[in-house]
């Protein structure tokens, strides 16, 4: 078996605190460096699937960069697969479809085959997480990133669910470290196991788009720019789609409700919603063209974001660096992600009440928020930093280093909605907003530190 994995070789900024990463990158400069990493447990790069996929393209082209040997495992194809990607080194493992357990074999042949050649076996995901000791045998490190609460999800059978709990308690003995998310995912955590390895809490990335989208690109959809609401996510019960809709519905709002998301398989969930929705709402599929997706996002009068159970989610990052207007479901995840940037809601009840006040919004007031919003994901959830923490994390950091969290990059730009950053991404990106009129170029936000009262 071992000799059906054909092994590619592909290859990409990063953090501590100051000190910390002045060590590692003179480590770097002066080829001191010596770290393997494996990453395992998404279909492979480039990403063209899901989360997963794109978080281990970004980090893994950031960590070649600075001088970081990092193997992603891949599944075969029927063809042969590229050696490498931008210094990347590639393997690529045989799947066979057998249901439920395709992914449970597919991540055990790669943990096997990872066993002996790397310093760090970096699985993402918990669902074979009872397994993830066999690099350890061999002397690895292995981490698991924790994802979200997969038991929770409504998709899965009361076997998969019993699966999942199962595995999620394994992860607290068989790996060396967690990675969570997001703070939520740690305390889920720590309020349901009593013993637990160390947790870093690492957050997902997104790029800010400070160029305005061609409007072009959404006329396809015959959508015009802030006269439409927006929806991007899976359509399952637990992204709160038929709350949104039915909400919607009872506002008798006139702008159209774009819903962004396959509906393929057509499941019982996803019958209901095409049926409450038909002739108000439109159901435009999937879209994977990422400009046509940041020009539905940038141009939405308020995007809706309904996941209840993950941690980070990247569909809320990725709406915050393009402007959007943020209409959240109310939990702990996209609080820690939004924070006073957002609006919230529990039900369709709330959906009204948001959607009937966005007639009488101040355009300047949403003019600024849309800055903010893109300014937040640049100073604290830019790929750079997130690498930065990563390499934090590594065997072998400055002692006393403490991994830092998304949030702790720049807390007073998120409480007052301004970059206090001289340089790096959240600067370039403070002083181009500034140079276009999208934030104030002096004095600073007023009222800073409070909430700004706005109907959404």
């Amino acid at each position: 078996m071992a000799d059906q994995i054909q092994v590619a070789v592909r290859t990409e900024d990063t953090g501590a605190g100051p000190a910390g990463m002045l060590l590692w990158r003179a480590r770097c400069s002066s080829g001191a460096v010596d770290m393997r990493l494996a990453i395992l447990g998404t279909r492979g790069i480039p990403a063209g699937y899901g989360g997963f996929e794109t978080f281990a393209e970004q980090l893994s082209v950031r960590l070649v960069q600075r001088g970081v040997e990092v193997t992603v495992y891949c599944e075969a194809g029927s063809g042969e697969g590229a050696a490498s990607y931008r210094g990347v080194s590639l393997v690529y493992v045989p799947v066979w479809r057998l249901g439920p357990l395709t992914t449970i074999l597919f991540d055990i042949l790669c943990l096997w085959h990872a066993r002996k050649s790397f310093d760090v076996v970096y699985m993402l995901g918990y669902g074979t997480s009872i397994f993830c000791f066999l690099p350890r045998i061999w002397g690895s490190e292995v981490w698991i990133n924790m994802d979200g609460i997969e038991w929770a999800r409504s998709k899965w059978n009361r076997l998969a669910k019993v699966w999942f709990k199962a595995m999620e308690a394994a992860a607290m003995w068989t790996p060396n470290r967690l990675i969570a998310d997001a703070e939520g995912i740690e305390m889920h955590l720590r309020s349901r196991h009593r013993r637990l390895p160390p947790i870093s809490v690492i957050s997902y990335g997104a790029p800010v788009v400070v160029e305005e989208p061609d409007p072009a690109l959404i006329a396809q959809w015959h959508l015009v720019p802030r006269e439409y609401l927006l929806v991007v996510c899976r359509l399952e019960p637990e992204n709160s789609v038929r709350e949104v809709v039915e909400g919607y519905l009872a506002s008798g709002s006139a702008l159209p409700l774009v819903v962004v998301g396959s509906t393929s398989p057509a499941t019982g969930y996803v019958r209901e919603l095409l049926q409450a929705g038909e002739g108000r709402v439109r159901f435009i599929g999937a879209v994977y063209h990422q400009e046509r997706l940041q020009a539905l996002r940038h141009h939405a009068l308020a995007y809706f974001h309904g996941h209840t159970v993950g941690g980070t989610n990247p569909s809320l990052l990725e709406a915050l660096g393009c402007g959007s207007l943020i209409i959240a479901h109310d939990n702990i995840f996209n609080r820690e992600v939004a924070g006073e940037l957002g609006s919230y809601f529990r039900g369709a009840g709330d959906v009204v009440g948001q959607i009937r006040s966005l007639e009488g919004y101040p355009p300047q007031t949403a003019h600024l928020l849309r800055a903010q919003a893109r300014q937040r994901i640049a100073a604290a959830y830019s790929w750079d930093a997130i690498t930065d923490s990563y390499c934090a994390t590594f065997p072998g950091r400055a002692p006393g280093e403490r991994t830092p969290r998304g949030l702790d990059r720049a807390p007073a730009a998120l409480v007052s909605g301004r970059a206090l950053v001289q340089g790096g991404a959240a600067g370039k990106v403070t002083a181009t907003l500034e140079s276009r009129g999208y934030l104030p170029q002096s004095g600073g936000i007023q009222g800073a530190g409070k909430r700004v009262q706005r109907g959404v």
